[in-house]
This record gives C-alpha cells, sequence and structure tokens, in this order.
C-alpha cells in the first residue's frame, strides 16, 4: 500500500509539474511580421484598382464615395515606388507614374474631396489625373513583367 501511495505522489507531482509548465507558456510564439506584400502582389492590386467606378468612370462618380479608393491608391503609390527602385537602377517612368498617381491622391485630399457630394471641379479633377496615373502604371508593371 505503501508503494502505491508513493507512485500516486510522484505522478501527482509529475502532472503539476507538466501543467505548471504548459501554463505560463502563451501559446505558440508568433513568427517575424509578414509586412506589406510584395511587388509579385502589384499586378494583383492594380487589377483590383482598375475594377472600381473611381478609376472606369472618374468623371460621373460622386467624390465622397470615392475615399476608400483614393486612399487605396496612395499606398499602392508607395509599393510602385518601392518596385521602381528596386533593380539596379532606378524605372525612371515608373517612379514618375507613381509621382503622378501621389500629386492625384494630394489633389483630392487637398481640395477636401472626401465631403464633395457631386461630380465636377477639382474633386473631379484629381479623381481623373488618378485613373490616367494609375493606367500608366498598370501598363509600366505589366511591360516589366513581360521583360523582367
Amino acid at each position: 500500500m505503501r508503494t502505491r501511495s508513493s507512485l500516486v505522489a510522484l505522478g501527482g507531482v509529475l502532472l503539476s509539474l507538466v501543467l505548471t509548465g504548459c501554463g505560463s507558456e502563451a501559446g505558440p510564439t508568433p513568427g517575424p511580421n509578414p509586412g506589406s506584400p510584395g511587388p509579385d502582389a502589384l499586378p494583383i492590386k492594380l487589377d483590383a484598382l482598375s475594377a472600381d467606378a473611381c478609376y472606369t468612370t472618374p468623371q460621373t462618380q460622386l467624390p465622397k464615395g470615392c475615399e476608400k479608393f483614393v486612399t487605396e491608391v496612395g499606398g499602392t503609390a508607395a509599393a510602385v515606388h518601392q518596385r521602381a527602385a528596386a533593380g539596379k537602377t532606378v524605372d525612371v517612368a515608373l517612379d514618375h507614374a507613381a509621382a503622378a498617381l501621389d500629386q492625384g491622391v494630394s489633389a483630392f485630399r487637398g481640395a477636401g474631396c472626401t465631403t464633395v457630394p457631386t461630380a465636377g471641379g477639382p474633386c473631379t479633377q484629381a479623381l481623373i489625373t488618378i485613373s490616367g496615373a494609375l493606367t500608366s502604371v498598370k501598363k509600366l508593371v505589366s511591360q516589366q513583367a513581360t521583360t523582367g
């Protein structure tokens, strides 16, 4: 009987050690921060943006309805600048197209277009500028993908 109670006590100690070890761990350690999508994600992002009505028909859109689109374009412009500078030499044409995106986004925000309920004026012109610049970026990125 004494051996049995010793084994039970030993089992209890081992169980408490195991549970203590598990209780102090918060779970798996997270991996490194995935960061922003790599350059290969850019064509997909450009395709998604070019499906938006703010891109396809900027002259008829209500500027306040294009706020999310313009925000997405602003973030994409940064990725385009990075892609332009990623090679051995800067892709000047792509960098200039990204700068045109930046200018359109800045014009949209500077004119307070997020609250403008009607088409026309500087807000519509900013959307037209963004649309044209996005077309240029798409063309250049597509050429870059086919030529390496």
